[in-house]
């Protein structure tokens, strides 16, 4: 699916990245072309959220081109990012009240002109996310006040609302129950299939990965290992060499 003609939506030429000293993304490439649905997956700090952070442009590379569009993401200001790319992190702190509708509007940030502030088709996109996914039973409520998993809904619903080309989710199914699970991948089947948007999401869940995720991009070590479909990315020997597992544990989880 990644070796389609159409140019990349966003891409990484060779990027490194550190902190101070410590490099936790290495010499990694690869590109997103619209339309892609892409699990990021790897053992714990591989360097997964790293990347997210990276493709955002929320982290100084140390070597390599992060890309979008075709142009430096260097050269985007973070409004013009964030027309362009959603971001769902796995949970975010309210430092106040506010209700549930008024988090999925934040959403429409990006696309607010100056003067006038929302408009109809701004208040019928937060409406609209919020039916999508399913919160209608929470408006109202003050955010700060639900539960771990429903605050991780309602993020997604502000990711929905903002509808920007490219979504990005660092684990969007930490919180949830299994139930909820499903519906957030399906969900995410839906945004890709029907709506055109190119989905990335890190997951530690290599079923879910596997089942809804038609290419893989495997980190171990801040290395890109696999980049591949499900069967390769995830086949025996990688799944005992980068996670230190017997397979047979995960054949017997599907």
């Amino acid at each position: 699916m990644h070796a389609g003609a159409s140019a990349p939506l966003l891409s990484f030429d060779r990027v490194t990245v550190a902190y101070r000293d410590r490099v936790v993304l290495s010499d990694i490439s690869f590109d997103l072309r619209p339309g892609e649905r892409v699990a990021l997956v790897g053992p714990n700090g591989a360097g997964k959220s790293s990347l997210l952070r990276a493709l955002a442009g929320l982290v100084p590379i140390r070597a390599g081109a992060v890309e979008l569009d075709g142009r430096s993401i260097a050269g985007f200001d973070r409004q013009a990012i964030a027309r362009r790319i959603s971001a769902v992190p796995q949970q975010a702190n309210l430092p106040f009240a506010m209700r549930v509708e008024e988090v999925v509007a934040l959403g429409r940030l990006p696309h607010h002109d100056p003067l006038r502030g929302p408009r109809p088709n701004d208040r019928a996109a937060v409406a609209a996310a919020i039916e999508r996914v399913g919160l209608g039973h929470l408006l109202g409520r003050d955010a700060r006040e639900l539960s771990l998993g429903e605050r991780q809904l309602v993020l997604l619903a502000l990711a929905v609302a903002q509808a920007a080309p490219l979504m990005l989710l660092d684990e969007p199914t930490v919180h949830l129950d299994l139930r909820h699970q499903v519906s957030a991948m399906e969900l995410l089947v839906d945004l890709n299939e029907r709506d055109g948007t190119t989905i990335l999401a890190v997951l530690h869940d290599l079923n879910l990965a596997a089942h809804f995720f038609p290419r893989l991009l495997l980190l171990d070590h801040g290395r890109l290992v696999s980049d591949a479909g499900p069967a390769e990315a995830l086949s025996e020997d990688r799944i005992r060499q980068v996670f230190g597992v017997d397979p047979v544990l995960m054949a017997l989880a599907r």
